[in-house]
């Protein structure tokens, strides 16, 4: 089930005293997509870059690295200059510049993350919390930063989300509950006649995105549900009507 995605401004790298932003944005700005529609201003020039790049967001929540630059080893080797004697030990011909670049401000370099610290980090972290897409007009270059922040609860979402809430229902009244034995939980008729039908592979997909929003924890095979996940099953509760809460068992 998919995932609500926040684009959010967190800065300029440009210089915004000569190159100021025309549509007026500022840091903090925020750009929402709930699963059914876009809320938010957004300029023309950074919404044909940032809305491709929100719907992996949606698909696949805070799961997504992007760019997928992160996985290059690249990101992880020195400055270099040309060297053609050196051809004989790496086949192109380049020689380490082990030094950090000190780059002045606005140069092109601070556009992305510097793949050139010197000594690199000890873990590889550059780029993985990144997800952040840089305005076209370069004299400013807005920063946005792509993040899915609940579950969807929108369009064609909306049962995806209930099966999570009642599974989510079942997690709370059973804490420790071992996630192999969640599907006992309902009844042949709540499994194969509500839309969609529950399997194993199913729950285990909605546990997961459960998890990833802090509503469930697991641990050696069972789950709890968190202080986080009770209360946005009492707010669901509280949405629906009494039918409804009859119909499915709330």
């Amino acid at each position: 089930m998919p995932f609500q995605v926040k684009a959010t401004v967190t800065g300029f790298l440009g210089d915004i005293e000569r190159y100021p932003c025309h549509f007026g944005h500022v840091v903090g700005d925020e750009f929402l997509y709930d699963g059914e529609k876009y809320v938010g201003r957004l300029c023309p020039s950074m919404g044909r870059i940032l809305v491709p790049e929100m719907m992996p967001f949606h698909a696949i929540g805070p799961r997504v690295i992007s760019p997928p630059r992160y996985y290059y080893p690249f990101q992880y080797s020195p400055m270099s200059r040309k060297a053609p004697e050196n051809a004989k030990y790496d086949g192109i011909g380049f020689r380490n510049v082990l030094e950090t670049p000190n780059e002045p401000p606005y140069h092109m370099t601070t556009l992305f993350p510097n793949p050139s610290v010197w000594p690199p980090p000890t873990e590889r972290t550059i780029l993985k919390q990144a997800n952040s897409v840089v305005c076209s007009d370069i004299r400013s270059a807005m920063v946005m930063k792509i993040e899915a922040f609940d579950l969807s609860d929108k369009g064609y979402d909306i049962c995806y989300f209930r099966r999570e809430m009642v599974i989510l229902d079942r997690i709370t009244k059973k804490q420790e509950i071992p996630t192999g034995v969640i599907l006992d939980e309902f009844s042949k008729k709540e499994i194969e006649e509500i839309y969609p039908a529950l399997s194993p592979i199913l729950v285990e997909c909605l546990i997961e995105e459960l998890q990833l929003m802090g509503y469930v924890e697991t641990a050696d095979g069972k789950a709890r549900a968190t202080d986080k996940g009770r209360a946005k099953v009492e707010a669901f509760k509280a949405s629906l009507s009494g039918e409804e809460r009859e119909a499915l068992h709330l």
